[in-house]
């Protein structure tokens, strides 16, 4: 193939991907064509993002922000990605800000789904009184200081920062830089570049096809809440301990939601509400999502109400923006014992505005 193939094989993909998503969106109104729609954008740009790979002089991107949500995106996180190689060394350093829990996660990705096979976290690593840390990632540990194994098949690192409160939180930040001398870089690799091309050109007709399957249980059975064990133990990229419990509202422009049960020792949790097309919701300008620092604990038990506008003192609110479906999802980081489902009903909002 050429180049022009490869570019070509882009293009059609795009085009396929949008008529696809008109496909998916029919009969929904314009709003919801214009959000599936711009979906995809954040998504080509979340893959633009990463299409040049250097694992010589890797850097770690920011990852998944406003401009660029991708598939169950999390603004209470953040995050930074690096593709790196197993036999080199690097060092990643950064500063903790006010994230309640970090993360530093090795995965390989060839030869089958993205799996963890090296970790570090807070319960390991050091962090001096400036709230700067250091790791090296490597096959070997080092000598000295905290280490992240790289073993044979690691080809990317995820840094995550958990934030309480992501509004009012200092941020930190996280760099990588190489401990080996890098190798010459080689002239432009055409082959390489047509493999890159074709692999972006295969995402991008793969995501309406990959919402439309992630929200087939959602769709089919809305208003309740089930365990998520698909996402167990760091699949497609997620954070190996954080047990995951999501489902779907379902409602009119006068009905609500409601989402109650018992808070679980852990770690961390928070609650996230998210489209059709697996973007959160506008956490910059709307409440959309609820931590374990900033929900109402009352008795040891939360109470949401998931609802197009806030029914006043009924538990705490989460906009839906207007949208009458969406996704509901809760994670919980290194939960004591088993995370119970909560109770879920809908009512008229009027019901629970009329509550004393």
């Amino acid at each position: 193939m050429t180049i022009e193939d490869d570019w070509a094989e882009l293009t059609g993909s795009l085009a396929g991907a949008g008529a696809r998503m008109s496909e998916l969106t029919a009969g929904l109104g314009p709003v919801e064509a214009a959000d599936g729609h711009r979906a995809l954008l954040r998504a080509l740009n979340n893959q633009l993002g990463r299409l040049e790979v250097d694992r010589e002089r890797p850097e770690l991107v920011p990852f998944n922000g406003w401009r660029e949500k991708f598939f169950m995106d999390n603004p209470d996180f953040r995050y930074w990605v690096a593709d790196v190689r197993h036999d080199r060394r690097y060092r990643i350093s950064g500063t903790l800000g006010d994230a309640v829990f970090q993360s530093i996660t090795a995965y390989a990705t060839r030869g089958g789904p993205a799996r963890s096979v090296g970790r570090i976290d807070s319960d390991s690593i050091g962090v001096d009184d400036d709230g700067r840390f250091t790791v090296v990632a490597s096959s070997e540990p080092p000598e000295s200081g905290d280490w992240l194994p790289l073993p044979e098949g690691a080809d990317t690192i995820w840094v995550r920062h958990f934030h309480a409160d992501v509004d009012r939180d200092r941020l930190g930040d996280a760099t990588i830089e190489p401990l080996d001398e890098p190798h010459e870089p080689p002239t432009l690799d055409p082959e390489a570049l047509g493999r890159r091309i074709r692999r972006l050109a295969r995402t991008m007709a793969a995501v309406p096809e990959v919402i439309a399957a992630a929200t087939a249980d959602e769709r089919d059975r809305p208003n309740e809440l089930r365990h998520w064990t698909e996402m167990a133990g760091g699949a497609a990229f997620t954070e190996p301990d954080i047990t995951y419990v999501r489902g779907s509202w379902s409602l009119g422009p006068d009905e609500a939601l409601v989402i109650e049960g018992d808070v679980v020792a852990s770690r961390y949790w928070n609650v996230l509400l998210y489209s059709r097309f697996l973007n959160s919701l506008d956490q910059r300008h709307r409440s959309v999502s609820r931590t374990s620092a900033t929900a109402t604990i009352v008795d040891g038990r939360y109470r949401f109400v998931v609802a197009p506008r806030d029914p006043g003192g009924a538990g705490d609110w989460l906009d839906t923006e207007g949208r009458p479906f969406g996704l509901v999802v809760m994670r919980w980081l290194q939960p004591q014992g088993e995370v119970p489902l909560p109770r879920v009903h809908r009512c008229p909002i009027g019901d629970l505005e009329r509550r004393p």
